[in-house]
């Protein structure tokens, strides 16, 4: 069983920058690949980044890439998302994920709000 928990979330103008983090329960993160999705109101859940176990390898939906950088802290259990130049579409609650062998494992959010 893994448990994340998100958090780092808030209200920040176009432009700025926040960082969320997302730490993990139990012996199994520094083997997991970790992801972050959104989901703005009305809209599905959509990726936003990933990052191997190992750190040494992210991808970046189109969107965020360039601005939202990830990575990962494994002795803290930690992956983090930066996110800088925010834009007003950027608005979503946001959740971490844990892929465990063929099992995921999501957080509970957290809801970032840019206004312009």
């Amino acid at each position: 069983q893994v448990q994340l928990v998100e958090s780092g979330g808030g209200l920040v103008q176009a432009g700025g920058s926040l960082r969320l983090s997302c730490a993990a329960s139990g012996r199994t993160f520094s083997s997991s690949a970790m992801g972050w999705f959104r989901q703005a109101p009305g809209k599905e859940r959509e990726f936003v980044a990933r990052i191997s176990s190992s750190g040494h390898n992210t991808y970046y939906a189109d969107s965020v890439k360039g601005r939202f950088p990830i990575s990962r802290d494994n002795a803290k259990n930690t992956v983090y998302l930066q996110m800088n130049s925010l834009k007003p579409e950027d608005t979503a609650v946001y959740y971490c994920k844990a892929r465990v062998g063929v099992q995921d494992y999501w957080g509970q959010g957290t809801q970032v709000t840019v206004s312009s």
